[in-house]
């Protein structure tokens, strides 16, 4: 009979949860002591308050926290009671919107692996970007290719319809 109802219910998947500047923290704990499953990646920063530098821990992504869980209604309505929960990303409480378990793994991935995580400007092929570091600083093109450490830019001259490329690390561009 267990085995029948574990089947019955809904697979767990994760979801972005969107709170008030600064309250990721007080959401994460509220949910976790009601027994959801919570995922709030930190980062390790250096801040300097007084005179003093200190290596503080933030959240990776301001303002948002993932949440593991199979949703219905009344789950729902209870993570949406959370004080300091502005709501959970979807278009509404039956179709919240999944962030791939790919993508969580990632992160979890690149947190136990206790390498220095920065944050980074969200950019995607097709976007137009501005190199901000080194000998081509300011210089504007769109991106066609990003891999892990290394980009593709165009850079282009639209009188004459011709174009170059340049390899460039992706962490030295934003967007334009």
């Amino acid at each position: 009979m267990d085995n029948q109802q574990s089947e019955d219910r809904p697979r767990p998947l994760w979801y972005a949860l969107y709170t008030r500047s600064h309250c990721e923290q007080l959401v994460c704990d509220q949910l976790a002591a009601k027994g959801f499953r919570i995922f709030l990646p930190k980062i390790d920063v250096w801040s300097q308050r007084a005179g003093k530098r200190h290596l503080i821990s933030v959240p990776m992504f301001p303002g948002y926290l993932f949440l593991q869980h199979a949703i219905d209604k009344s789950s729902y309505i209870e993570v949406c009671k959370a004080r300091g929960l502005v709501r959970i990303l979807g278009e509404c409480w039956d179709r919240p919107s999944i962030v791939p378990d790919a993508e969580i793994e990632v992160i979890q991935t690149t947190l136990r692996a206790s390498i220095p995580v920065m944050p980074h400007p969200y950019l995607r092929e097709g976007q137009r970007v501005r190199i901000t570091q080194g000998s081509l600083r300011g210089v504007e093109g769109i991106l066609i290719q990003s891999k892990p450490a290394k980009g593709l830019l165009i850079l282009s001259v639209d009188l004459l319809q011709r174009s170059i490329v340049v390899e460039i690390a992706c962490s030295m561009v934003t967007a334009a």
